[in-house]
C-alpha cells in the first residue's frame, strides 16, 4: 500500500511512535486482512461486493459518463460515491474495469439515443458518406449534387484555402452538401459540447474502411456529430470570407486608383499667379485663339495647363468616381458569382435596428419577383429614346450600388452591436 509520507507521519506523531516503522508492517496476509475489517466496523463501511459493483458502475454511466469521458475524473467520481455509500474502494484493476464499462455503456446509449432520433432517409444518407456501394454513391450524389468527382466526407474534412472566389466557392459547396444531408437542428442539443467535439474528432482521424466496421448506431452519431461541427465552422468561415473579400475588393480598388495617380501626379504651384497671367493674357486679346494668346502667357505652356488640370482630376470626388467605378468592375467581372452565392447561404440577423437596412438588403435579392406587367396592346405608343435611356442609367445606378452596399455592411459590421451571422 502507497501511502503519503506527511500522512504517515502524522499518524505516527499522534500514535508517539517512529514514523520509520510503518516500513516493517505486512501488508499482505491475514493481519492486514483483519485490521482492515476491524477498520471497517469502527467506521461503519463494507466491501464492495458484486451487486455494489454493478451499482456503482450503472450509476456512473447514467450520471457521470454520459457527460465526462475522461477517465481520471470518472475514477474520482467513482470513489467519491463509494465514501458516501460507506463502500471500501475496490482494488485498482477492478476500478480500471468498472470506469471503462460504465464509459462504454454510456457511449452505447448515446448512439442508441441519437440514432433513433435521426428518420431512416437521414440515416441513409449519413451511411452513405462512408458506404462502397455503387448504389449508395449514386444515392449520395442525388442528395448532395455534383461534387466534382470529390467524395463528400472528404469535401466536409477538407480545411479552407486563402481568401480568393475559388475557396469562397469551395466553402458554399461544402456547406451546402452537409445541409442536404438533412440533419435535424436539435439532435445533439443535450449533449455536452466536449463529448460532440470528442466524436467530431474520432470520426475526422478514422478512416472510412473504420467506420463502415462500425455498427450502425456508433458510425450514425460520429458522422452527425463531424457534419453539424463543421456546418457551424463552415458558417463561420464563410463569415470571414465575406468580410475579407468585400474588405479586399474596396483595399484594391483604392490601391490600384492611387498607385495610378501617384504615378501620373504632378503638384502645381503658383496657381493664383497662373490665374492672374491667363486672365491679363485673355482681356488684352479677347478675340484671339487660346493656343495663341493662352498658352504662351503662362510660364510652360500647354504642359502646365495639362498638370494643372489633373491635379484637380485627382481630388475631391473625382478621386471616389474613380475609385468605385474600379470597385465596381472588380465585383461585377470577378467576385459576382461568389457573393451572390455566399449571401444565398447565409442569414443576416440583427437586433439593432439602425443596422436593419444593411442585414435585410441581401433578402431582396431573393424576394419572389413582382406580378409580371401585362403588356400593352400593339397599339400603344412606343417606348421613346429618352425613356429607354432612362431606365438603362437606373439598371447600371443599381448594379454600381450593390458592391457599396456590401461595404458599408462590412464598416458597420466593425462597429458596436454589429449584426451577426448565423446559418
Amino acid at each position: 500500500m502507497d501511502f503519503p509520507d506527511e500522512v504517515v507521519e502524522f499518524v505516527a506523531r499522534q500514535m508517539n511512535v517512529p514514523a520509520a516503522d510503518f516500513e516493517f508492517y505486512e501488508c499482505s496476509g491475514r493481519s492486514i486482512e483483519y485490521h482492515r475489517a476491524q477498520i471497517r466496523e469502527h467506521l461503519g463501511f463494507r466491501v464492495c461486493s458484486v451487486q455494489d459493483a454493478e451499482k456503482l458502475t450503472a450509476w456512473l454511466a447514467g450520471n457521470v459518463a454520459h457527460a465526462e469521458r475522461n477517465p481520471d475524473r470518472v475514477r474520482e467520481e467513482l470513489l467519491k460515491r463509494c465514501r458516501e455509500e460507506f463502500i471500501e474502494p475496490p482494488a485498482l484493476d477492478r476500478i480500471t474495469r468498472m470506469v471503462r464499462s460504465a464509459l462504454h455503456t454510456a457511449e452505447e446509449t448515446w448512439f442508441t439515443t441519437v440514432f433513433a432520433r435521426l428518420p431512416e432517409p437521414v440515416r441513409e444518407r449519413v451511411l452513405a458518406l462512408v458506404a462502397t456501394a455503387p448504389e449508395a454513391a449514386e444515392d449520395a450524389d442525388r442528395a448532395v449534387g455534383d461534387q466534382d468527382e470529390e467524395s463528400v466526407l472528404a469535401l466536409v474534412k477538407a480545411l479552407p484555402g486563402n481568401v480568393s472566389l475559388e475557396s469562397m466557392l469551395r466553402e458554399i459547396r461544402k456547406l451546402t452538401a452537409i445541409r442536404a444531408i438533412g440533419l435535424p437542428a436539435g439532435l445533439f442539443a443535450d449533449v455536452v459540447p466536449r463529448v460532440l467535439t470528442g466524436w467530431r474528432q474520432r470520426a475526422v482521424v478514422e478512416s472510412p474502411s473504420h467506420l463502415r466496421r462500425r455498427s450502425p448506431e456508433s458510425a450514425v452519431t460520429l458522422l452527425s456529430a463531424l457534419l453539424v461541427e463543421r456546418e457551424r465552422e463552415v458558417t463561420d468561415c464563410l463569415v470571414g470570407l465575406l468580410i475579407a473579400t468585400v474588405h479586399r475588393i474596396g483595399a484594391r480598388a483604392e490601391q490600384k486608383v492611387t498607385n495610378e495617380l501617384i504615378n501620373a501626379f504632378k503638384r502645381v504651384s503658383g496657381k493664383e499667379n497662373l490665374l492672374f497671367q491667363i486672365a491679363e493674357a485673355s482681356l488684352a486679346k479677347p478675340g484671339g485663339e487660346v493656343r495663341e494668346v493662352v498658352f504662351p502667357a503662362v510660364r510652360g505652356g500647354e504642359q502646365m495647363l495639362k498638370e494643372l488640370a489633373h491635379e484637380y482630376r485627382t481630388k475631391g470626388p473625382v478621386y471616389r468616381r474613380t475609385v468605385q467605378t474600379t470597385l465596381k468592375a472588380s465585383y461585377t467581372n470577378h467576385y459576382r458569382k461568389g457573393l451572390i452565392e455566399l449571401l444565398g447561404v447565409l442569414e443576416v440577423r440583427s437586433n439593432n435596428s439602425a443596422h436593419r437596412p444593411g442585414t435585410d438588403a441581401p433578402a431582396l435579392g431573393h424576394r419572389a419577383p413582382p406580378p409580371a406587367i401585362p403588356s400593352p396592346p400593339r397599339s400603344a405608343r412606343p417606348i421613346s429614346k429618352r425613356e429607354a435611356r432612362l431606365r438603362q442609367q437606373v439598371e447600371v445606378h443599381r448594379a454600381q450600388r450593390k458592391p457599396c452596399a456590401n461595404g458599408t455592411r462590412r464598416h458597420r459590421s466593425a462597429a458596436k452591436d454589429a449584426p451577426g451571422m448565423e446559418s
